[in-house]
């Protein structure tokens, strides 16, 4: 149990208790749900970037700046329709990020503003009902450049930025998000895992100089059917790449709906000593790009997964709402969490496909 004057180190331990009481509720879609709200440029611009050159639509992460009650009531829809953990609107705030909009200068704001909006929600919501406490994970998702794969066609060693410049993004992101209060880091969406790398160093690196360790969760995104990442990783190489942070969870999320990421979470259940989420998208999208799943079919698959016991957090991705999550945390409720298992000792290496010396 927690309440909003308890510790981050308390609220932190409570985090971690609940998880092996039951399956862990992430929130869902952020993007589809501003969609909805039919908001304007003039939302995106507020008066502090009113006379900014460029359009800012689009650009969700500003929301935290431009208008804060929005994102807001969406922690607050999302914490209502049962989740434990809700996630900071900061998907996209890193300097490289922003860069599309020439919004570098104001990514140390978004993100404390994300994540104190955040905070502020929880908080009540744990207030409301000390017996279920709520949570915040800062968001820290891909960038539009990737370190392991060539940006010339005709250059396989051409690159756009290099590994300094990306693990400074994702610093000044990770120490905002710091600063504002979340309880856990969420590496999210994973397509390079050499760029998921830079972003968990400049976590590990921030717990060194001082700043208080936070659980970090990382998520990876299989693009296809293939069975692989962007940058050509099999799960079990993914995992074997990023085990060395000893996060708090691994998992996938995005690209594919929950039929198709099965079998991918199943393995990672099979491999990861540590907690296994899945956060899938409403199905595929169909030829208008929207997404027809429905709330009660997204349930009753991830239903499954929970009784099956190969899952210990569970949310959505693109196109689900609250009502998807309602439907999920109904469906996996009483359901017991996956139990972590043990790992024989081994050396475990990764390319594009693992390796392993036992």
């Amino acid at each position: 149990m927690t309440t909003p004057s308890m510790s981050r180190a308390e609220r932190i331990a409570a985090l971690k208790a609940a998880s092996k009481e039951r399956v862990l509720i992430l929130d869902g879609s952020w993007g589809v749900m501003f969609q909805k709200r039919g908001l304007s440029e003039d939302d995106y611009r507020g008066e502090r970037f009113k006379h900014h050159d460029g359009q800012m639509k689009g650009n969700n992460d500003i929301l935290c700046l431009t208008r804060p009650d929005i994102v807001g009531e969406l922690h607050d829809a999302y914490y209502a329709a049962g989740a434990d953990i809700s996630e900071t609107n900061t998907f996209s705030s890193t300097s490289i990020g922003q860069g599309e909009y020439a919004q570098e200068a104001a990514v140390r704001d978004m993100n404390l503003a994300g994540a104190r909006i955040a905070r502020e929600v929880a908080d009540r919501w744990t207030a409301r009902e000390p017996h279920k406490p709520r949570f915040v994970a800062g968001s820290i998702g891909p960038l539009p450049v990737m370190l392991s794969m060539s940006s010339d066609v005709n250059d396989p060693g051409a690159r756009k930025v290099n590994f300094e410049q990306v693990y400074q993004a994702y610093r000044e992101q990770v120490i905002a998000l710091h600063d504002g209060g979340v309880d856990l880091f969420l590496v999210e969406t994973i397509t390079d895992t050499l760029n998921c790398k830079a972003a968990i160093k400049a976590i590990l690196d921030i717990a060194d100089e001082g700043y208080e360790p936070l659980p970090i969760w990382i998520s990876g995104t299989i693009t296809d059917r293939s069975g692989r990442t962007l940058s050509g990783q099999t799960v079990e190489a993914f995992w074997n790449s990023v085990r060395h942070a000893k996060p708090f969870a691994v998992g996938l999320n995005c690209a594919l709906g929950a039929d198709l990421m099965r079998p991918h979470i199943a393995e990672l259940s099979r491999i990861a000593d540590t907690l296994v989420s899945a956060y899938p998208n409403a199905g595929l999208p169909n030829a208008m790009g929207e997404y027809d799943e429905e709330p009660h079919q997204t349930g009753h698959q991830l239903h499954d997964w929970a009784e099956q016991g190969i899952v210990n957090i569970l949310g959505g991705c693109c196109g689900t709402t609250p009502d998807h999550i309602r439907h999920v945390a109904d469906a996996v409720r009483g359901l017991a969490p996956r139990p972590v298992p043990e790992r024989p000792t081994a050396m475990r290496l990764a390319g594009l496909e693992p390796f392993e010396l036992a």
